[in-house]
């Protein structure tokens, strides 16, 4: 893992927030490269799940909303990680997450199982049943399990503290306020979907795991209203789906796999729930849920709010397919990071999918000292410019120039050299097996378009 993180920064796909102040614990902005793919991955997930579909329609609702949609959705009462501290070596855990490791290496409660409890916790003796018998790092003791809040506060109104209000937990509760919005203006049936990607903030507490786990990130959510007695057909549907999307994008296979939650670890208002689990250097992680949410969410908004939810005088069933960008961006790096040797040296190549990688097309000059060479170089980028995300890069040796395009995932590179100026032709090279083809300069939009059109949608 210390490799990704390097090149993250390195290269400047991610960055510690604040840093010139110490930085800010779990917080991360996203550099030049890391916010091209970053783009990247929700262009081909919105295309996927929107653009490509007759039943899907997209939404972009507001961070701020009325407290009275946390009241209802029951975030205001239920919303907390249960947590114990090591009396020995001082350090914090999540409760749920080391009684899981010790009673099975490989399984972890998802996320939303932290909604399950009716009741916060204040602070409870530990029993057997109650707390882990020890430390998972030491063997030390651990203190009682305590309640902490994961929900953002902040305040509104002209006079400060006026009026409490939070930043969101999650994007899916400015969904379920919009689905009659939806539904009407547009006159859908049963079953449709609405998606929506945005900023969510947690206080989490226990953290780590380089961009895993954040304060504030950004989820892509898929909220599937459909039948009640055709939810079952749906939730296999859309499990089958968004695993068959990462696969599609170049994730190996092997490094993918479904865990079906049992019935305790279900979330309160979930009738069943898959993650879609990568194998990160730190172990198998959801990547991906995708929830049978019932019809609790439109049910307790409709209670609360007093407002007619039904499409049709039905109160749907939803199926919820729940990802995370910077989770999917950590684990795209991660499975396209590879190590060889060539010729004695080592070669750092991220073996993107062509359609994620940050830059299409690299344009180097031979040589930076020749004028009309550079000249070339700078007009053929500013011709592939509006058709390919095309950089142009003169600060090192060609040799240097081709390892750090390799490193940060671009899949050709285009040289010009003396030739160039004679023949009209450029040197094309393919970063994954570093083939080199002459291609006349008129072709090679053409070229490009053909190559990089390949890739899976």
């Amino acid at each position: 893992m210390d490799k990704i993180v390097s090149l993250c920064k390195r290269r400047g796909f991610i960055f510690q927030s604040s840093a010139i102040y110490g930085g800010l614990s779990s917080v991360w902005d996203y550099g030049p490269l890391g916010v091209e793919l970053k783009r990247n991955i929700k262009n081909l997930w919105w295309k996927n799940l929107v653009h490509q579909r007759e039943d899907v329609e997209g939404l972009d609702a507001a961070i701020l909303m009325n407290p009275n949609v946390w009241e209802a959705s029951g975030h205001t009462k239920n919303f907390a990680d249960e947590l114990v501290d090591c009396k020995k070596c001082k350090k914090r855990f999540r409760y749920d997450e080391i009684t899981s490791q010790q009673s099975t290496v490989n399984s972890q409660q998802s996320i939303e199982n932290r909604e399950q409890r009716t009741e916060k916790t204040e602070h409870r003796e530990p029993s057997a049943e109650n707390r882990a018998p020890k430390c998972p790092e030491c063997g030390g003791e651990l203190t009682s399990v305590k309640a902490f809040d994961l929900m953002f506060k902040t305040s509104i109104g002209a006079v400060e503290g006026e009026r409490e209000i939070f930043l969101r937990p999650e994007t899916a509760q400015g969904i379920f306020v919009n689905f009659v919005n939806v539904c009407q203006t547009l006159h859908k049936k049963l079953p449709f979907g609405i998606a929506q990607m945005g900023k969510a903030f947690r206080n989490e507490i226990t953290t780590g795991n380089f961009t895993f786990r954040s304060r504030e990130f950004e989820q892509m959510e898929l909220e599937y209203f459909v039948k009640p007695q055709e939810a079952e057909k749906w939730y296999k549907y859309w499990v089958h789906e968004r695993f068959d999307w990462y696969i599609n994008l170049g994730i190996k296979k092997e490094n993918l796999r479904l865990q079906s939650h049992s019935q305790e670890q279900l979330a309160h208002y979930a009738k069943a729930c898959t993650d879609i689990e990568y194998k990160f250097p730190f172990g198998w992680k959801e990547l991906e849920g995708i929830a049978n949410r019932q019809d609790f969410d439109l049910k307790q908004h409709q209670k609360c709010s007093g407002e007619d939810l039904s499409c049709k005088g039905v109160i749907p069933y939803v199926i919820e397919p729940s990802g995370g960008v910077d989770r999917a961006l950590l684990a795209f790096l991660v499975d396209a990071y590879h190590e060889e040797d060539v010729k004695g040296r080592k070669r750092v190549v991220l073996r993107l999918a062509q359609n994620l990688a940050p830059i299409k097309v690299a344009i180097l000059p031979l040589l930076r000292n020749r004028p009309e060479i550079v000249k070339m170089a700078t007009k053929i980028r500013e011709t592939l410019s509006p058709h390919f995300v095309a950089k142009y890069d003169d600060t090192a040796s060609i040799g240097k120039l081709y390892r750090r395009q390799d490193e940060i995932g671009t899949p050709y590179c285009i040289t010009v050299d003396v030739d160039s100026l004679e023949d009209k032709k450029v040197t094309v090279r393919k970063r994954d097996t570093m083939q080199q083809e002459r291609i006349a300069v008129g072709k090679l939009k053409e070229y490009l378009g053909e190559k990089l059109e390949e890739s899976p949608k």
